[in-house]
């Protein structure tokens, strides 16, 4: 009997083996951690181009408007969320108004090319930039009179100083596009001060203008 209860026992212990090995080999499921979020990082230089539309802040007769279009550069650097950066852009502009009957007697004023140097703060939401921009504003501008067919110019170069505020958002590794708003303001000057006695002066300038654009991240 007792041999009997010694092997019921054995061959109970050998079945019993595996499971209970089985059982220790076996380990609690763990997530695995989930993949870090890459953080977009504004800091650094950057090219691109942009165009838009001015428009004189004045009503009536004479009020300039018109398309413009160009490059940009500048440099970022972010700290925290913060964001602050120096651009300057320059663009080729027909921004003008012709006063009188074209062919026969008028008066013609165009912006011709126009561009900025200004200082930007932002905030960063990751990819995307909030910000205030401003600092000097320059314009090239030219003032054409025609009689009977007989024309003369002059052209004279204009300083000034600009504000505004845009938004910037990468929407690829490197690129981002942006829409800015700018106010210009443009100091005045006197056109044919060497033909006409006193020259003929034109006040300060004001500028609405919109404009988008597209860079690359260096």
């Amino acid at each position: 009997m007792k041999k009997i209860l010694l092997t019921t026992t054995g061959l109970i212990a050998l079945g019993m083996a595996p499971a209970m090995a089985a059982d220790l080999a076996a380990r609690p499921y763990t997530k695995a951690p989930a993949a870090a979020i890459a953080i977009n990082n504004w800091t650094g230089f950057y090219i691109g181009a942009m165009g838009g539309y001015a428009q004189e802040n004045s009503d009536g007769l004479g009020t300039l408007s018109g398309g413009f279009a160009g490059g940009t550069v500048g440099y970022n650097w972010q700290t925290g969320n913060v964001v602050l950066g120096v651009e300057a852009d320059g663009a080729w502009a027909d921004v003008g108004a012709t006063l009188g009957i074209p062919g026969l007697v008028s008066v013609d004023y165009t912006i011709r090319s126009m561009g900025t140097v200004r200082g930007r703060v932002g905030y960063a939401f990751d990819q995307v930039l909030i910000y205030g921009t401003g600092g000097y504003a320059w314009s090239d501008n030219r003032l054409t009179a025609t009689a009977l067919g007989v024309s003369i110019s002059d052209s004279q170069f204009h300083s000034g100083w600009t504000v505004g505020a845009g938004v910037e958002v990468m929407f690829a590794p490197k690129w981002s596009v942006k829409a800015e708003y700018l106010y210009r303001s443009f100091e005045g000057q006197t056109y044919f001060a060497g033909t006409v006695p006193g020259g003929v002066p034109v006040g300060t300038i004001n500028l609405n203008s919109v404009q988008v654009g597209v860079n690359y991240h260096f």
